[in-house]
């Protein structure tokens, strides 16, 4: 039996996705349920996460880091990264619709496969100047930047290290040592 091809699948829209119940992504038309909710060491990194970007940035006016808000790349894809940095104004309240200059994801079981190649992939396209994926299993953070073809190279597997980024507007130290 060949595989199924795409137009046998249903594709979706941002319309749709606005009225849906519970917690969504729509990658390329197609949805992806976000439950369960994160397990406790998933929330507690991100909280961590948060608040050393929070403190990063503070004295930047430009750049803001955010926590899960919908990503509208276009009417077929709208993702929420676990956290991210944005240097740019929002044009709306509810989400946003410009490239995030820096994203964590957070792997859990239910999401690894999506935030390790989908993601990446859409992150790597989009132009997010770097991505992070962390994962709580053995503490180790990818770092992966853009260079100069527009393709992701890694630039750390940080544990216990400090990596430095430029955000073009704000320059800083982010130390992997203090989310595990």
């Amino acid at each position: 039996m060949g595989a199924l091809k795409e137009e046998y699948y249903p594709s979706y829209t941002y319309d749709d996705y606005k009225i849906w119940e519970g917690e969504w992504e729509l990658i390329y038309g197609i949805p992806y349920a976000m439950a369960p909710a994160p397990m406790i060491k998933h929330q507690a990194i991100s909280n961590k996460i948060a608040w050393q970007l929070q403190d990063a940035l503070k004295e930047c006016k430009i750049c803001q880091a955010l926590l899960p808000i919908d990503w509208k790349v276009d009417d077929s894809t709208i993702v929420q990264p676990d956290n991210l940095v944005i240097c740019h104004e929002p044009e709306y309240e509810t989400h946003i619709i410009k490239a995030p200059k820096m994203i964590f994801e957070i792997l859990s079981k239910s999401t690894a496969q999506k935030d390790l190649h989908l993601k990446y992939d859409l992150y790597e396209q989009e132009g997010v100047r770097y991505y992070i994926i962390v994962n709580p299993e053995d503490n180790v953070a990818k770092v992966y930047t853009l260079n100069d073809q527009g393709t992701y190279m890694i630039i750390a597997d940080a544990h216990n290290e400090s990596v430095d980024f430029d955000l073009e507007h704000c320059q800083f130290t982010f130390d992997f040592s203090k989310i595990w």
